[in-house]
């Protein structure tokens, strides 16, 4: 711009000075937005209708659950189960699979009922639940210390469900159970493609934007199944990457260089994960850069370097999910198929069910 300004003569210091300075503040207002587009804190509850609340009990028809939005005095001021003990819940429906950020809570109006604390479970189909876990292990979120302050506590990280279920696990002992709440997130947009444990997803790579020296394969899958075969691609040489689920664990099987020159050195098998047939989505990232390869499931990551010959995997331009095809013979596949649902397919940033779906 500023060279472009320079052949200008008509143009003043002054003149280029406040163009430059229009320009920058449009750019700054274009960031600003493009960054406000993709906050993920909107209150999700207080627009839910009375239907997308229920419980384990209600003390009475004024502290039923509908009555749970935080900062609300409706009916007795907030949800109060029948019995106060530790096999009360409050569940919402979110209408759809949500990304959740964060969570707070506060205890019934003007009274001496509030939670202490509290377990957070989350499900897809409000049958399978799942504890929200931090630190490895199952987290009891901090509640409230008297009946109107809001405890509000940020995700360490986020919750992708349609169902959420609070459990009270201590309250006020001069009072009993009571509970408002708020929840914080945004819509979780998703591309999900079933497989019968018969097919696969075959993605033939355009040649010209191929990195031989990059590969980054991420997706999310969920499956009652304990094995089958996740990915597969192979080269000429007997190079390959295969990740297959076997007794619920997710094994990630790598020849790398040619096995007929170096048959003891090119094998590797790393192991990750176990009970993943638990009907839960699991996320999978194999990242290789050069000889590095970072194989990640559900947070828990195995960094190893590649043996082999060669720094790269000189395999075929085609990838293929849910299965292993078996050469010349369309539609037929070796080995145990996968049977149950793929994610969010990327491979080095394409969107491998978006492309599906666009044939």
């Amino acid at each position: 711009l500023l060279g472009a300004s320079m052949n200008v003569n008509m143009d003043s210091v002054t003149e280029i000075f406040l163009k430059l300075l229009f320009l920058l503040s449009v750019h700054h207002r274009h960031m600003a937005v493009v960054g406000n587009k993709y906050n993920c804190d909107d209150q999700l509850v207080s627009a839910l209708p009375q239907s997308s609340f229920s419980s384990s009990s209600e003390l009475s028809s004024s502290h039923s659950p509908g009555f749970a939005r935080l900062n609300r005095r409706e009916g007795a001021g907030g949800w109060s189960p029948l019995v106060s003990n530790k096999y009360q819940w409050l569940q919402i429906d979110l209408g759809e699979r949500t990304e959740i950020t964060a969570v707070a809570s506060q205890g019934g109006y003007g009274s001496s009922d509030w939670v202490t604390s509290y377990l957070l479970m989350f499900s897809d189909s409000g049958r399978n639940w799942k504890q929200y876990r931090q630190e490895e292990s199952i987290w009891a979120f901090p509640g409230n210390t008297n009946a109107d302050s809001v405890v509000y506590y940020k995700l360490q990280h986020s919750i992708k469900a349609r169902f959420l279920r609070f459990v009270p696990l201590d309250w006020n002992p001069n009072g009993r159970i009571g509970m408002r709440i708020e929840v914080y997130g945004c819509t979780y947009r998703s591309e999900v493609v079933g497989f019968d444990g018969k097919s696969c997803l075959i993605y033939t790579l355009n040649k010209k934007l191929i990195n031989a020296l990059k590969d980054v394969i991420s997706l999310k899958f969920k499956t009652m199944q304990s094995d089958g075969i996740l990915l597969h691609r192979e080269g000429k040489n007997g190079d390959h990457i295969t990740l297959e689920l076997t007794k619920g664990k997710l094994s990630l099987l790598m020849n790398l260089g040619d096995t007929k020159t170096h048959p003891s050195n090119a094998q590797i098998n790393i192991t990750l994960g176990s009970l993943l047939d638990d009907q839960h989505w699991h996320s999978v990232l194999i990242e290789h850069f050069n000889n590095q390869v970072n194989f990640t499931v559900d947070k828990h990551t195995h960094h190893f370097h590649a043996k082999g010959e060669f720094s790269y995997l000189d395999l075929d331009y085609e990838l293929s999910f849910g299965g292993i095809p078996v050469p010349g013979k369309s539609g037929t596949l070796s080995h145990r198929s996968f049977h149950g649902c793929f994610e969010n397919i990327y491979y080095n940033g394409v969107n491998i069910i978006d492309l599906a779906k666009r044939h």
